[in-house]
Parts: C-alpha cells; sequence; structure tokens
C-alpha cells in the first residue's frame, strides 16, 4: 500500500468518527458540556476544545509536509493550553460550532493533498519527524481516544468496533508513542500483536479497547492478562 492510499485509509476512519462526533454532540447544551468529563479537571467542553485545536494543529502539519514551510502545530506549549481554556468557557452554541468546523477544515485541506505529499515530513510537538500518514494517524487516535474520554456513552472497545482494520492503527500508534517506556514483551488484541524489544518472554493480552486504554494511561491494566508493566503518565 502506498502512503496515499494508507492515507487516505485513514482518512476514511477520520471521517466515520467525525460524522460519531456529531451524534455525540449534537443535543449537548450547556449543563451537559459543563460536566465532567472522564479526564480529571476537565470539563466535556474542555475536551471539545482540545480535539477541535487539535484538528488546526494537525492540519498544520499537513501544510508543512505539504508545502515544505515550517508551520509548528501550535505556537507554543502555553499557547494550546490558554486556547483550550478559552474554547471550553465559549456559550455551548459557540463551542459546537468551532468543533465542526475545524473538523471540516481539517477534513478539506487533506482532501486537497497532492498524493506524494503524504510521505513527506513535518515535526510533531516532541520536535520528532512524521509524514503526512502519521499525520493522519494522529487525527484518527485523537478521535477515538477522545470520544471515548466524553462521557457520552462510548468505551474504546466500541469506538474501536466502528473502525474494522483502522482499529489497528490506532492501537499501534499508541504503541509507538510508549515505546520508550516498554519493555520487551508481546501484545496481542482481537488478532492483532506486536513485538516490543528482543525476543520477549511476557505477553500482555487483552481486548484492543482494554490494550488501548492501559497504552494512553486511561486503565491501570487490570483488565489485561499477563504482568501489566506500569507506564508514566500519558502526555
Amino acid at each position: 500500500m502506498t502512503a496515499s492510499e494508507k492515507a487516505h485509509a485513514l482518512l476514511d476512519g477520520v471521517r466515520k468518527l467525525d460524522d460519531e462526533w456529531a451524534r455525540a454532540i449534537g443535543s449537548l447544551g450547556e449543563p451537559e458540556l459543563r460536566a465532567p468529563s472522564a479526564l480529571p479537571d476537565w470539563s466535556r467542553a474542555h475536551v471539545l476544545a482540545h480535539v477541535a485545536r487539535n484538528a488546526d494543529g494537525l492540519r498544520n502539519l499537513l501544510t508543512w509536509a505539504n508545502t515544505g514551510v515550517e508551520t509548528p502545530m501550535y505556537p507554543s506549549a502555553e499557547a494550546r493550553e490558554r486556547d483550550i481554556e478559552t474554547g471550553a468557557r465559549h456559550a455551548a452554541a459557540d463551542l459546537l460550532a468551532d468543533f465542526v468546523a475545524s473538523a471540516g477544515r481539517f477534513e478539506q485541506y487533506a482532501a486537497g493533498m497532492p498524493e506524494d505529499a503524504w510521505a513527506r515530513e513535518a515535526r510533531n510537538r516532541q520536535g520528532q519527524p512524521v509524514t503526512g500518514v502519521v499525520v493522519a494517524r494522529m487525527r484518527l487516535s485523537e478521535l477515538t481516544i477522545h470520544l471515548a474520554d466524553l462521557g457520552r456513552g462510548y468505551d474504546l472497545d466500541r469506538v474501536l468496533g466502528l473502525l474494522g482494520p483502522l482499529a489497528e492503527d490506532v492501537v499501534q500508534h499508541a504503541v509507538i508513542s510508549r515505546g520508550a517506556h516498554l519493555p520487551a514483551l508481546r501484545l496481542v488484541a482481537d488478532g492483532f500483536e506486536w513485538t516490543m524489544g528482543t525476543a520477549p518472554k511476557t505477553t500482555v493480552r487483552g481486548s484492543a479497547g482494554a490494550l488501548l486504554a492501559w497504552l494512553s494511561g486511561r486503565s491501570d491494566g487490570a483488565a489485561l492478562d499477563g504482568a501489566v508493566p506500569r507506564l508514566p503518565a500519558w502526555a
């Protein structure tokens, strides 16, 4: 599969989850938006504001990969946090409109990317090189994890179930992101398998959702089988 073919497959998943988000948040009013999310100290409004700004930030990275002009995801870490807090205070109608518009901007820019641009690189917030394909996978992962965080009846197994084979990409993204913190072990979930290190003697097994919850810091791994190592907080 070429880079552009993989990107378009990932974008199909992004569009599917954008539609699912629209259904999940369409009826939210002020009381529901101010209610706590599954994330400590964040309301549902914070989650929506974060995912909206993530769409714009990842569109910046696609712009960078496409044009070669350095376009950071965010101006600074402080600006990122400030924009989330500001967005979370917006009235319900404005917050929902901003969320939908930001998702549309990402989709629209991605749809216009030249086929060869998907293999070109930008740099993520940590300064690591990422191709356009990885940026598409980052967006799919963001939509997956935070839909469960929203507290609207979704868990990670349910969200991953909407994605079919693309569920493997989302879990793989978390595996790669956490690679520096993982010892040598095999991770097995729903027919997928990842090997960390050389000749691992330990296997951790469970559903894809349970594995993703542990990797992303949403659980301690109690739902998994095997000697589950402790992980630092998700950054």
